[in-house]
């Protein structure tokens, strides 16, 4: 049975740290409807009750986890929909800007005739997470995900 609750958090986990990492350093609200646009997915659909759609917590969920985990910082969440202030920590930054360690069978056809500075910042975490997302591939994307997580876990 496919855990697509988990899929979805990935999914949700790079489209939070691309929007972060696009306007570094400037703090900003982060509402879930935009992430989920951004993917893709309609915005908050409420139930009968007015209540949001268990999707929607669960993208708002990945936020706050983000949080807990050091990956950004913000000042005080708005309801249930959107952080206040937000930006990436400097384990986060330095994490999506460093090179990264895995290819994801994305990088074919790169052009060797590509000025070094290009090459370099095509190598970095977030140009994989980046294309990961563009792929459109909930595996490719996992794996990238998974791979951030592990590689800010390991010990410098």
């Amino acid at each position: 049975m496919a855990d697509l609750h988990i899929d979805d958090f990935y999914k949700d986990v790079a489209a939070i740290l691309l929007r972060l990492y696009s306007l570094f350093p400037r703090k900003q609200i982060l509402f879930v409807d935009d992430v989920l646009r951004s993917q893709g997915c309609k915005g908050d659909e409420p139930d009968e009750f007015g209540l949001p759609s268990p999707r929607f917590l669960s993208c708002f969920s990945a936020m706050v986890w983000l949080g807990e985990e050091n990956f950004l910082r913000y000042e005080a969440p708005i309801r249930q929909e959107a952080l206040d202030q937000v930006v990436l920590t400097e384990k986060g930054f330095l994490l999506l800007s460093s090179r990264s360690e895995i290819s994801l069978m994305l990088d074919e056809g790169e052009d060797d005739n590509l000025p070094p500075s290009v090459m370099a910042a095509s190598h970095t975490n977030i140009a994989q997470l980046r294309r990961a997302l563009e792929s459109g591939s909930s595996i490719i994307t996992g794996q990238c995900v998974q791979h951030l997580l592990l590689t800010a876990r390991a010990p410098s």
